[in-house]
Parts: structure tokens; C-alpha cells; sequence
């Protein structure tokens, strides 16, 4: 579990907010409970670090506020639309028998021992996140799901995750689908078309036909000059 430092902001004008932002702070809220709402300032440092662990939204953290430790949830952060610097920061504190919905991220292990995707079957994740109904003193930071022996054509439930004890979906009433083993998909490539051989093959032919031609009409204006001297010869006989 995570721990930040955190200390109490008496800040009352956008400017002093701005203020505690130019010296590397960002402003927050703890809210939650029956304690009342306190306004907090943190490092931007701390904050960045935050974000950048796997799944932060959903992990409990536990703020240092100045020696008070709570633990609390992560709810909203805000950015600079220009610097896409952190600007404000929301936390929500856990209380012991309270519950909490949360989105838990799904993780897929043992890949390597599932037969289906050894065959080049294909992982098909319909929900990498899952919407779950938690205790606050029991909130799983991921579920798991094991691959192993599953061939293709296995359907993933909800029902085959194991949920840690008064965890519960908040869709009721059917078994949805985690992932599946999909067949391999093949696309076979199509056979490239013989264009250059159909090419010569129709040049080839229109050459002959051309050639075929213009022997005939040779042929003919030849005939028709023989044609000619052979009347004049005929003339003058006469």
C-alpha cells in the first residue's frame, strides 16, 4: 500500500491557490465519513509518482496528514488542458463497513500453458475492467483470470473468477463474458492474377491481327493494281 505525505492547506483566494501551485504543490480534498472535509496540499512530485503506478484509480492509499494517516481511494484528478500538468486531486476516505463501486482491472496469466493460444488461437478480452460492489476494508486491487489448459473455443465468466468474500458484480442476473479462446484467424492471400502474362498473350494477339490486316489490305491494293495493268494490256491489244 502506497503512503503520501500530505499537509493541511488554509488557502482562501484563486490566488493563493495559484500560489501554492507555482512553488511545486498541488491542492486536494480528503471528503468522506463522518469527519469533516479537509483541504490538503501535496507535492506535485508525490502526485505524479501516484499516477503512474498500474492501476491507481482502484488502489487503497494511506495519506500522511501531518502525522493523521487515513486511508482513502483516489477519485478525481484534474489537468492543465494546456501543460497537462496535475491541478487538483480528490480522495475519498475508506470507512470501515462502508461499501464502495469500483472498476477493478482484469489480469490474464499463464498464457504460455494454455493450449488453445499455443495452437495459435487468439485471446479475445471483452472486459479488461469490471465493475465490482466491494466492502471498503476489502477491496481486491485485480482480478485474476489463469489460462491454463484452456483450449479454443473457452468462454471466460465472471463465474469462473474467484471474488474475494462480500465482493460482488454489480450486473446481476446473467454470467457475462471476461474473454474468450478464439480460433485463429487466416486470411489467405488471393492468388496474384497473371496480368503480364495475359498482357502479352492480348498484345500478342492484337500484334498478329494488326499484321494480318495490314497483309490484307497490301494484298488487296497489290490485286487491284494487277487488276488495272492487266485491263490496260487488254485495251491495247485492242
Amino acid at each position: 500500500m502506497s503512503t503520501i505525505q500530505a499537509i493541511i492547506r488554509n488557502t482562501k483566494t484563486k490566488g493563493q491557490v495559484n500560489d501554492l501551485r507555482t512553488n511545486g504543490n498541488v491542492p486536494g480534498i480528503v471528503y468522506g465519513g463522518e469527519q469533516p472535509n479537509e483541504k490538503i496540499s501535496i507535492s506535485k512530485k508525490e502526485i505524479k509518482n501516484l499516477i503512474n503506478k498500474e492501476n491507481f484509480l482502484s488502489n487503497v492509499i494511506t495519506i500522511n496528514l501531518e502525522g493523521n494517516e487515513q486511508k482513502v481511494l483516489t477519485r478525481n484528478i484534474s489537468f492543465d488542458t494546456v501543460s497537462d500538468e496535475p491541478i487538483h486531486i480528490d480522495f475519498m476516505r475508506i470507512v470501515k463497513g462502508g461499501r464502495i463501486i469500483l472498476e477493478i482491472p482484469v489480469k490474464f496469466i499463464n498464457n504460455e500453458l494454455s493450449p488453445g493460444l499455443k495452437r495459435g488461437g487468439v485471446l479475445n478480452i471483452v472486459r479488461r475492467k469490471v465493475e465490482l460492489r466491494c466492502p471498503a476494508e476489502n477491496i481486491p486491487n485485480e482480478l485474476v483470470v489463469d489460462l491454463n489448459g484452456l483450449d479454443i473455443g473457452t468462454s471466460i465468466k465472471i463465474s469462473s473468477i474467484t471474488l474475494p468474500e462480500n465482493v460482488t458484480p454489480t450486473i446481476q442476473g446473467r454470467d457475462f463474458v471476461i474473454a474468450t479462446v478464439a480460433a485463429p484467424t487466416v486470411v489467405k492471400e488471393p492468388e496474384k492474377p497473371a496480368e503480364a502474362e495475359d498482357g502479352e498473350t492480348k498484345e500478342g494477339t492484337e500484334t498478329a491481327a494488326a499484321e494480318g490486316t495490314e497483309k490484307a489490305t497490301t494484298d488487296g491494293e497489290k490485286s487491284e493494281g494487277d487488276k488495272a495493268e492487266s485491263d490496260k494490256a487488254t485495251q491495247d491489244k485492242k
